[in-house]
């Protein structure tokens, strides 16, 4: 791409997420200054990328003390938990980096009512009460009507119901929200939009401002929570975890009543054999969860199962408050043994439910299965503050 082209690009970003101020703070190496921002009580911008920065490494251990005596604070001892459903992995898009993207040789396969009801039953049993519901890119096999539907038979046996499907429109958004769906997690994946560009090759997903402004839609359309969050590996980390702090930072000014997630995900080994560009290591991941704990104190911070199980362990409690358990990444894994080809991607923590909620305990945490009832499901509608 020309560079032309790249000005271009990022003129296009909103106000909001103007990367520019942010380049000569990611590169500090004055230590004091770095210190001074880890036990700032009202941290800006400027002191988080001084956080994200190589160079906060060294203060890891002061970080991590910083991270868990903040979530104590907001959270308690408890660890939110929840778990995901595929229920069709057909796909038309062009994803590089995905499993089930439209070139990519897995056995395709959709639930039908009947079977998604075998599969609540199956996790009903397991006694979670959170659940996100996941598809691949808007397919005739699993459009808004198929969701739709999908939405009001998990909300039977749920209370707590989520997606993590494509881009809608807002009215598509209120429909589902009508039928039970109370929140929505949708990862930008990155920020960069020249990176953005390359790795969606073709399909709806390629339209990076659809994506960026979903979240809006969404909450205007009555759901109630955000998820969000960067696929680390596509992209500069820093650039990416700072955008998505003002991303966060604006839906929590604009939609103040909402409840904004973040979750940090990993590139993982999957059907296509794609590597990361910007490999992210378990010490990496470690410092920019601590960061972000410590600039958004009461904001929920994700840890799935993509992770394997020492880095789940030792991040309990210490800025994550919520995690997946017992995930299944199949189309129709809870009920029956699916082939491994419908995978999305590998799952790296793959303990029992008594298993994980044992090691919880061992830590002095509580495995929290509800914090929500579906009494609260009547769509929230927000039109949002200035």
């Amino acid at each position: 791409m020309s560079p032309k082209r790249a000005l271009h690009l990022m003129k296009e970003l909103p106000e909001w997420l103007d990367p520019t101020p942010w380049f000569p703070n990611t590169e500090s190496t004055d230590k004091r200054a770095i210190q001074s921002a880890i036990l700032s009580e009202n941290p800006t911008e400027r002191e988080l990328a001084m956080m994200l920065s190589p160079a906060a490494g060294e203060f890891l251990e002061l970080m991590a003390q910083r991270a868990q005596a903040i979530t104590r604070r907001h959270f308690g001892r408890t660890v939110s938990l929840y778990t995901p459903l595929y229920l069709s992995n057909f796909c038309n898009g062009g994803c590089l980096y995905c499993g089930i993207a439209g070139d990519r040789r897995a056995k395709r396969a959709v639930l039908d009512k009947e079977q998604l009801h075998h599969e609540m039953q199956a996790i009903k049993d397991l006694h979670l009460e959170e659940l996100v519901l996941l598809t691949g890119e808007r397919m005739p096999e699993a459009d808004v009507p198929y969701l739709r539907d999908c939405v009001a038979i998990t909300a039977e046996y749920i209370h707590n119901v989520n997606i993590e499907v494509f881009p809608m429109s807002e009215p598509e958004y209120r429909e589902l929200a009508d039928a039970g769906c109370t929140g929505v997690t949708l990862y930008q994946e990155t920020y960069d939009q020249i990176v953005y560009e390359k790795m969606h090759r073709w399909g709806d997903k390629r339209d990076f401002f659809s994506r960026l402004d979903a979240p809006d839609r969404a909450l205007r359309g009555g759901m109630r929570t955000i998820g969000m969050g960067a696929l680390l590996g596509l992209a500069d980390p820093l650039h990416d975890m700072l955008c998505v702090y003002r991303h966060a930072k604006y839906l929590l000014k604009k939609y103040w009543k909402a409840g904004v997630s973040i979750s940090f995900p990993r590139i993982q080994p999957q059907l296509g054999g794609f590597a990361a560009d910007y490999p992210i290591d378990e010490k990496m991941l470690a410092q920019y969860i601590f960061a972000l704990r410590i600039c958004l104190p009461d904001v929920p911070l994700v840890l799935s199962t993509r992770e394997p199980q020492r880095v789940r362990d030792g991040m309990a409690g210490l800025g994550i408050s919520k995690m997946s358990v017992a995930s299944k990444t199949t189309v129709g894994g809870y009920s029956d043994d699916s082939e491994e080809s419908t995978e999305q991607f590998s799952i790296s923590d793959e303990r029992t439910i008594p298993d994980f909620c044992e090691m919880l305990k061992e830590k002095g945490l509580e495995p929290v299965f509800k914090n929500w009832d579906s009494t609260y499901r009547e769509p929230a509608h927000y039109h949002g503050t200035t």
